[in-house]
């Protein structure tokens, strides 16, 4: 607490004011955190004075917010890059323009720092030079970061949430269950009228979320935990329980992350499908940067699709829109994609839509999304291929699998099992 206040003093945080007339002041409290390190053991002991914000009206004592970060596509291409480029990876912890000589890329979320790019040297410059204007804690290579838990090797970088999966477990008190083979059960039919409310929503809730965090290094989990937040409003004890079945799931596969191979083409691969189970259907992808997946989404679509084609089409734009931004990403970390980018699907009907320049009656009401397609394919930035039903990964985002099947497409994601770690409180 005292380091917080000196930090406050010598950054001149606040300054003494006279109330203005009308307005009201703004309480502070203390926000205390125990910092761990990647084997779990504490590594410090945080505290930060913060306003009571909750306490503010909108449109009476704030208008506009925002607070940009980055993106976890843009952390897992930062790390594909430089894995595939054998940038060392550094982070920083700011306490509370540039050099320009040479590639240097700064990934920023909020306080917490990954610097990369070729030159040991630039890195210990600007990083000195940071230290100078903000004063920051030096981390050396990146190990820990947001809950990633991150190993590099001559073979390429790994990243995990094995201590947050075993938190969950803990948590949970599943550490002695039985593991499962997918993460909700097959035919499982989730409604909101399933049971009677929980009388406590509180501890779905929070679970869900934890789920949906996971979902940063653990795609074969998303479509539960989409799944799952349907409910958050109204959890019954059937949503519950299936969110205890992917508990269970992870139990078995704990350590299980992705992997930025050292020797990577950087060329980027899609995959994309669409799912008309409920009535409105499910848009998901997946997204290589030659081996690694570096993107992908399961979520509904905001439209009611009136056949398969149409909610294949859909998803389609979605995923154009998706590689158009990471093809900008890649030109500002200097590595330009080749053109055309392969896009896999397995409906025939999506991809005569693609390849078929006149709009049909049965097309008409996709016209935005068939003029932003088109145009892609006609520039020569997307390459839509046919690929076997039983070959389409992005499927694993869109509906529930046979375990056969999901274990198929589980292990075409290119995952990693790392070696269990000893964790304070096991797992």
């Amino acid at each position: 607490m005292a380091d917080e206040l000196a930090a406050l003093e010598k950054n001149e945080t606040w300054s003494v004011v006279d109330l203005p007339t009308g307005k009201k002041a703004i309480g502070c409290k203390w926000i205390y955190k125990v910092k761990l390190k990647p084997d779990g053991t504490v590594d410090r002991y945080k505290a930060r004075l913060v306003a009571k914000g909750y306490n503010q009206v909108e449109g009476v004592d704030y208008f506009d917010k925002f607070s940009p970060v980055a993106k976890a596509v843009t952390v897992r291409i930062l790390l594909a890059v430089a894995s595939s480029s054998a940038w060392p990876i550094h982070q920083i912890d700011i306490n509370n323009a540039f050099l320009h000589d040479g590639l240097l890329i700064l990934l920023v979320y909020v306080d917490d720092v990954l610097i990369t790019g070729p030159s040991i040297t630039q890195i210990e410059r600007v990083k000195s030079y940071l230290d100078a204007e903000f004063t920051i804690k030096d981390l050396g290579p990146a190990k820990y970061f947001l809950g990633l838990e991150i190993a590099r090797s001559t073979a390429g970088t790994s990243v995990t949430q094995h201590k947050y999966v075993c938190d969950i477990i803990q948590d949970m008190n599943l550490q002695d269950c039985k593991p499962v083979a997918t993460p909700l059960p097959l035919g499982l039919k989730l409604s909101s009228y399933d049971d009677k409310p929980l009388t406590d929503p509180e501890p779905y809730r929070r679970l869900v979320g934890r789920l949906l965090y996971l979902g940063f290094t653990r795609p074969d989990v998303s479509f539960g935990a989409q799944q799952l937040s349907q409910f958050v409003h109204k959890p019954c004890q059937s949503h519950m329980n299936a969110a205890v079945h992917l508990v269970r799931y992870l139990k078995g596969n704990p350590n299980q992350g992705l992997f930025f191979p050292a020797s990577n083409s950087l060329t980027l691969v899609a995959d994309w499908a669409g799912c008309v189970d409920s009535r409105r259907s499910l848009t998901g992808f997946c997204i290589f940067l030659g081996s690694a997946l570096v993107s992908w989404k399961t979520k509904k679509q905001t439209t009611v699709a009136r056949s398969t084609a149409e909610a294949e089409y859909r998803s389609l734009g979605t995923t154009v829109c998706e590689l158009q931004w990471i093809s900008y990403l890649l030109q500002d970390l200097q590595v330009p994609p080749s053109t055309p980018i392969p896009l896999h699907c397995d409906n025939q009907a999506a991809l005569h839509i693609v390849a078929n320049p006149v709009f049909h009656e049965r097309t008409k009401h996709l016209e935005i999304d068939c003029h932003l397609v088109r145009d892609k394919y006609k520039a020569g930035f997307i390459l839509p291929l046919h690929v076997p039903s039983r070959s389409q990964v992005a499927d694993i985002f869109t509906k529930l699998l046979p375990a056969s099947v999901f274990r198929s497409f589980v292990s075409k994601l290119n995952l990693v099992n790392l070696p269990k770690l000893s964790l304070k409180g096991g797992c």
